[in-house]
């Protein structure tokens, strides 16, 4: 939200996409696991509950639960920006 807020204050275009398997073309040299707790989970899985729905959890007091890769997503992001980067974008 914080990054829509600047965005808009400094007049952005902004373009969102999709990039089918892009997981799949980062090299993990190991494996970091993240829990998602309460409120985040729920949302995570409004985002696309056809894709989330199924890995969400409750804990013993009825607490949403759910589990992902930070590292993957870590990755992801460095050679997007890296690719970007030696495209020409700034």
């Amino acid at each position: 939200m914080m990054s829509c807020t600047i965005d808009t204050k400094e007049n952005r275009y902004v373009t969102v996409a999709d990039i089918p398997g892009a997981f799949l073309h980062t090299d993990m040299d190991e494996e970091v696991h993240m829990l998602l707790e309460g409120k985040i989970a729920k949302l995570i899985v409004k985002l696309d509950p056809k894709l989330y729905h199924k890995y969400i959890w409750e804990n013993e007091k009825h607490k949403p639960m759910l589990y992902g890769m930070l590292q993957a997503v870590l990755l992801l992001w460095r050679l997007l920006s890296d690719t970007l980067q030696e495209w020409g974008f700034k």
